[in-house]
């Protein structure tokens, strides 16, 4: 089992990585972005949610193979690098921080949209620069500040969702808060079936379930900081299957039960009218302040995940050595540096199109996203070709259902892919996602990272 965290400090406690597991999967799409994929598939959304779980979990147990038996930082740009090749991790690590400089942005752009709701008159553009200032200042104090602050943001979003599946299965099964008469479940095949919009508005909709789990990769980039690797990080990751079941199955279970599918999302998130059926008058505001948190929780992580990577991509010769330099408190503080600067920039969308910027910049990094999971199970397979027989069997955490679920995880990822380009609203990834990996294999080349590793080797 190889060690070695480049000098960051091994701060995260196992309550810090498993909030930071659960946060990562709990974002604003579940608050606001559900709505639109129920109106796509209906009811069968909830199996949508299920399926995508499964695959979720698949490439994290992947990634959990590989990270308990070598947590360093980088995680899997480090692995793709030693296990497929030096072009490979250059991109899967280049890649993934543009992802998250995008991410963070999106966030950012989405607290600047919410404050509107309690200060119009405040620009969008001066909400998102200070909340992204925010956020960067936390990561440059030490790690255990950014896991305090994680452990928090994800305690406030649990909290919500728990909150509203028990006051939605009081009014289905007891009738509380609609006159002791219970609602039932009807509402589940009612109004078109349980597959209302057919088979083909249940496939429309994975693209956007598989999404919401996208960002969960990031555990794997805790390794190098984690306390005790070999168990927080497999205690996080199998604890994740039953809690997502809870979260996002449980959530829209109670919403499509009490409310038929056509109707959700006609007045906002599905969540403050859950909250107002029940006479919560401050049901808008409460969930407006829960939607601001996951946002800031995202960009939190964001700035964490890019200052790793940078770290990482720069003790193997794939970026500058500067981006290597630890302070004494553990913090790669140039890496952060260079992570918040690019989407200080990218605030400028917000000055010049406030009303696209969340648009344009969500559509930058489905693609990519969704190609990292396919790199993170591609590394797996090669990781496990690396290895003896008896190499194998001594691993203290591994894949499950190998090789076959690792495999069918490759497929479903590259058919969802393949359903994005299908779609019209999602199309616009495949303008944006290839541009950026192009562009990044042209400064591989144009900056002679290749013949370093060939001299190297």
């Amino acid at each position: 089992m190889v060690h070695d965290n480049h000098g960051l400090k091994r701060s995260l406690q196992p309550r810090h990585i498993r909030l930071m597991a659960l946060g990562s999967t709990i974002g604003v799409g579940l608050f606001l972005g559900s709505a639109t994929a129920i109106q796509l598939a209906g009811p069968s959304i909830m199996l949508g949610y299920v399926l995508a779980g499964l695959v979720a979990f698949i490439v994290l147990r992947a990634l959990g193979e590989m990270a308990v038996h070598e947590p360093v930082a980088g995680s899997f740009a480090h692995y793709a690098g030693k296990y497929i090749g030096p072009l490979a991790g250059y991109l899967v690590g280049w890649g993934y921080w543009t992802y998250w400089i995008v991410v963070g942005l999106a966030e950012v752009t989405a607290v600047g949209i919410y404050m509107m709701m309690w200060f119009p008159d405040v620009p969008q553009w001066v909400w998102a620069l200070s909340s992204l200032l925010a956020m960067g200042g936390i990561n440059f104090v030490a790690v255990k500040v950014f896991g305090e602050f994680e452990f928090w943001f994800s305690l406030i979003k649990v909290v919500a969702i728990v909150t509203m599946i028990a006051m939605g299965c009081g009014m289905i099964f007891f009738g509380l808060g609609v006159g002791g008469e219970p609602i039932g479940i009807a509402n589940l095949w009612q109004h078109g079936g349980f597959f209302p919009n057919g088979v083909s508005g249940f496939l429309l909709s994975l693209q956007m379930v598989l999404f919401a789990y996208v960002g969960i990769e990031m555990i794997g980039l805790s390794a190098g900081e984690a306390e005790n690797p070999t168990k927080t990080i497999p205690m996080a990751i199998d604890s994740l299957a039953w809690r997502i079941l809870i979260f996002y199955v449980g959530a829209l279970f109670v919403i499509l039960a009490i409310f038929p599918w056509h109707q959700v999302g006609q007045q906002g998130s599905p969540f403050v009218a859950m909250f107002e059926s029940i006479g919560l008058r401050e049901a808008a505001g409460i969930i407006n302040f829960v939607v601001i948190t996951a946002a800031l929780s995202s960009c939190n992580a964001g700035i964490f995940s890019g200052g790793r990577l940078l770290l990482g991509l720069s003790k193997i010769g794939n970026a500058p050595q500067a981006l290597g330099e630890v302070s004494k408190s553990g913090v790669p503080m140039k890496a952060i540096l260079m992570t918040i600067l690019l989407p200080t920039l990218g605030v400028a969308l917000n000055y010049f199109v406030p009303e696209k910027a969340f648009q344009w910049i969500t559509a930058a990094v489905t693609l990519i996203g969704l190609l990292v999971w396919i790199a993170i199970l591609f590394t797996q397979i090669q990781f496990r070709k690396s290895l003896t027989q008896a190499q194998r069997d001594e691993l203290p955490y591994r894949a499950i259902l190998w090789p076959y679920g690792s495999w069918f995880a490759i497929f479903f990822v590259m058919f969802v892919i393949g359903l994005m380009a299908y779609s019209e609203s999602t199309r616009m990834a495949f303008y944006v996602g290839p541009p950026i990996l192009i562009g990044l294999t042209l400064l591989y080349f144009i900056f002679g990272l290749h013949k370093k590793e060939r001299s190297a080797s």
